[in-house]
């Protein structure tokens, strides 16, 4: 045989054993796909918790649905959100203040995974209180690129939020986002942990998006199960071709009954699992063990962003939740959720996750920076 054709034959077969090996890796997988995510069972080693300083005033005498708000500093003036309390009560947590204030009012105990601090305080020093008109967890920025009009105005979309008609119709949880073009509803979005996942992480290491999908499953394992996962009788890590459907950016509608099917000591240690991932001037953790959220406060934030529509999802009779219904659960068609949750209805939908007119990422994902000046 000549010296070139054995050459190519080797790579032939080189090549076709590394094909062989990727399409083994991410086979699909017979294994039921439901899930231990019912119960938060992250045990901190942190000596002490922080004080209750996060309280809403007057929650506790309100019919109306609470609106949960995580400002900080470059949001600008909050007075867009203080107009619409004939609708919500407001809670407003300045979340980049200095945390020195003599309150048990509206601070976190620290400035940490983003929204989700603001979010988990008030669940956690509230819990007793919250309205059974439920709640709305949103940003403070009035208007951001992820906000799902037109305009991209969060007022507006809280001044036509039915929130009635979107906890009834969707059993007690809805994302504020309709259009599926930044979230992993697209059937194109890969698999969390798949080889393919892993390669975007490694070949692009500044992505955050990359880096908190690929630590995904770990941390679901680690703030599902705990020290005694592998006692649990259902799965906790998601398998090579398992992946959560999701919407982005972390603004989302809830009732009281799916907030209370976690107790206040549940979110306690949810939030102890960002807490732990700080570390100190040295680069130690604040707290020992490797399951505490990532160092990253991107990657933390965006973890977290995945997290909550499990946490609210309607659990399966069994105590699990069911993948394939959480995912369906969590990506309605853009047609259906524009209706459910805004009043538009009757749009052009060419597809399941767009609809004409209603939304477009705009260059770069981000507004021109005299946006608010020219749309107030």
């Amino acid at each position: 045989m000549p010296r070139r054709v054995h050459r190519s034959l080797i790579q032939l077969i080189f090549f076709c054993a590394i094909l062989f090996l990727i399409l083994y890796l991410n086979r699909p997988t017979s294994i039921p796909q439901t899930f231990a995510w019912t119960k938060i069972r992250y045990q901190t080693t942190a000596p002490t918790l922080p004080k209750i300083r996060g309280k809403c005033p007057d929650l506790s005498t309100t019919k109306k649905p609470a609106l949960i708000v995580s400002h900080v500093d470059a949001d600008g003036d909050p007075s867009w959100v203080t107009s619409l309390a004939d609708r919500y009560h407001i809670c407003i947590y300045d979340v980049d203040a200095p945390a020195d204030k003599p309150s048990e009012y509206l601070q976190v105990p620290a400035n940490r995974g983003h929204e989700a601090m603001a979010y988990l305080t008030f669940l956690i020093d509230n819990y007793a209180e919250i309205p059974a008109a439920g709640a709305v967890f949103v940003h403070g920025s009035r208007w951001a690129w992820h906000n799902d009009a037109p305009d991209y105005d969060n007022k507006a979309l809280l001044e036509a939020l039915d929130v009635k008609r979107a906890l009834r119709d969707s059993s007690g949880y809805h994302n504020l986002r309709c259009d599926w073009s930044t979230s992993t509803c697209l059937p194109s979005a890969p698999a969390q942990g798949s080889l393919e996942m892993r390669l975007q992480s490694a070949v692009a290491p500044w992505s955050a998006r990359a880096a908190s999908d690929v630590a995904l499953p770990k941390a679901l394992a680690a703030i599902f199960g705990g020290a005694d996962g592998s006692k649990l009788n259902a799965r906790l890590k998601l398998g090579r071709t398992d992946t959560v459907r999701s919407q982005c950016c972390a603004q989302f509608v809830v009732s009281r009954e799916r907030m209370w099917q976690h107790t206040r000591e549940e979110y306690v240690a949810l939030r102890q699992w960002l807490l732990d991932g700080v570390v100190d001037g040295d680069g130690r953790r604040l707290a020992r063990g490797g399951q505490a959220a990532p160092q990253d406060d991107r990657v933390a934030g965006r973890v977290l962003s995945y997290l909550w529509h499990i946490l609210f999802s309607k659990m399966e009779v069994d105590g699990t939740v069911d993948l394939a219904q959480l995912n369906r659960d969590a990506c309605p068609s853009a047609e259906e959720c524009y209706c459910r949750l805004y009043g538009r209805c009757g749009l052009q939908c060419p597809n399941p996750g767009t609809c004409l007119g209603q939304y477009q990422i705009p260059k770069y994902y981000k507004l021109p920076d005299d946006w608010e000046a020219t749309h107030s």
